[in-house]
């Protein structure tokens, strides 16, 4: 990568100016949301392996304008403060965008998870959630961290537990943490949630003959040939859902050691068995290996999923991308130098801020069923099957009273008869948020001629809803 290259904190700035200078906002109302809050830094010693070792952790809020404020924690050897501050300021935009009451947050520790046992990360985490417990920085009701990059359902129950140990008296210390195991006060979804939101975004995407046309792209997403860059869980859940409920074909997969490449398809269950037994993707025999990985971006693809790390597709590589669409299941995977040279090219950006929403959705739903301390559906549901009964029997009724003869198929019928659980309400949610926060955006990108592009018309669509709230507010 080019030593020039814009920094994902520069890229995420200048994203925002472009946006907010098409706009009519109030004197000062710009640099009041564009800046970050603040930043907390500590630094803190645990004594492991026979000695004190230090960790620099960092939680930044970008934004209050909504109370609390979001955003996941990463462990990571790479975690520095630019990153943390765009990581949050993108919080309160993708926030503000799918209409989630939050402001935007982000945290990250200096940490390479893999080189620790899980004993000495428990203590570790637990030390950093004691660190941002004193400062206010995890609470149910000013900042509510969840996974990230490095970190997991596992992470976030010893952080929970760790707040309630602090606060025993908070009846809703549950809340203080989203992306929990379901037997700590998670929900059914959210592992897979950023993942299915990509796919909802897609499938949306598709309902559009009018911006379908503008990535040169028809018909539907079956066949649609499709490049993953990363199978962590947001990658994993993404390219198994394309492949296995939309039939796009995985053509496809970039990881750490190399990419593997079929044209028929690849067997993303059956690649992840592989890189969970063997540690990478080398010796998968579903397909090609290619020791440069990075180089599949360039590949011919109809859509390219970056879904690891920001600033992957850059300046010095952005002219050889040849997909049709790109959508940005990880924060920032674009530079705003590449962007720009993208846009030249004809190539349609799903932007990250509405692409990879669906696990801050789905953590808000999270959110409320911990405060409101029952699960989603469980008022409701026996209510729904007894009234869908009430419908089938009366149907059966008229076709014996009438002679018809007539029956349901069993399939309906038992579909029909059972109400929601938690699952379905959750995607149910998570679609309709995905669904709506789209026509948003592309009412936006097609009626204003100053607006080029997807990503601008999210700026345009979050900035307004955050400056609304600031006015409403008096500031």
């Amino acid at each position: 990568m080019s030593v020039n290259t814009t920094s994902f904190r520069d890229s995420v700035d200048r994203m925002f100016t472009h946006a907010a200078g098409l706009m009519s906002l109030a004197p000062g109302l710009e640099e009041k949301i564009r800046v970050c809050n603040s930043t907390y830094t500590v630094r803190f010693g645990v004594r492991l392996r026979g000695q004190i070792h230090t960790f620099t952790g960092y939680r930044s809020v970008h934004s209050e304008h909504m109370e609390p404020v979001k955003g996941g924690i990463r462990y990571s050897l790479d975690v520095n403060q630019d990153e943390v501050e765009a990581l949050a300021a993108l919080m309160t935009y993708k926030c503000a965008l799918v209409e989630v009451p939050f402001g935007g947050s982000k945290g990250g520790l200096c940490i390479d998870p893999r080189a620790w046992n899980e004993d000495e990360l428990e203590r570790i985490t637990r030390r950093f959630t004691y660190e941002l417990s004193r400062r206010n920085l995890i609470s149910p009701s000013q900042n509510v961290p969840a996974p990230d990059m490095g970190t997991g359902e596992r992470e976030m129950a010893w952080m929970a537990d760790a707040y309630k140990r602090l606060h025993p008296d908070d009846i809703n210390a549950k809340a203080c943490v989203t992306g929990k195991p379901r037997t700590a006060g998670g929900i059914d979804g959210r592992v897979e949630a950023t993942g299915r939101g990509v796919q909802y975004a897609l499938r949306e995407f598709f309902r559009h003959d009018d911006v379908m046309k503008q990535a040169g792209l028809t018909g539907v997403l079956a066949g649609k040939r499709v490049i993953v860059q990363g199978l962590g869980n947001v990658g994993y859940h993404a390219a198994q859902f394309l492949s296995v409920e939309d039939k796009c074909l995985i053509t496809g997969v970039i990881e750490r050691d190399g990419a593997i490449t079929n044209p028929q398809g690849i067997n993303i269950d059956a690649l992840r068995g592989h890189i969970r037994a063997t540690g990478g993707i080398k010796g998968f025999a579903g397909g090609d290996y290619y020791e440069n990985g990075l180089a599949m971006l360039e590949q011919e693809c109809d859509i390219l999923i970056p879904a690891a790390v920001e600033s992957v597709i850059h300046a010095d590589n952005a002219e050889r991308i040849s997909c049709k669409l790109i959508i940005e299941a990880a924060n920032g995977p674009v530079t705003a130098d590449a962007d720009a040279i993208l846009r030249r090219k004809g190539i349609v950006i799903i932007p990250d801020m509405y692409a990879n929403a669906g696990g801050v959705t789905v953590s808000y739903f999270e959110w409320v069923k911990n405060l409101s301390q029952i699960s989603l559906g469980r008022l409701e549901r026996r209510h729904e099957e007894a009234r869908a009964r009430m419908i089938v029997e009366e149907l059966e009724r008229l076709s014996a009273d009438t002679g018809l003869n007539w029956t349901l198929s069993k399939g309906f019928k038992e579909a029909f008869l059972t109400g929601a659980d938690e699952l379905e309400l959750v995607r149910s949610g998570l679609d309709d948020t995905m669904r709506e926060s789209f026509k948003k955006m592309k009412e936006v990108w097609i009626s204003n001629p100053k607006v080029q592009d997807m990503r601008t018309a999210a700026y345009v669509v979050a900035i307004r809803r955050i400056s609304n709230v600031y006015n409403s507010l008096g500031l």
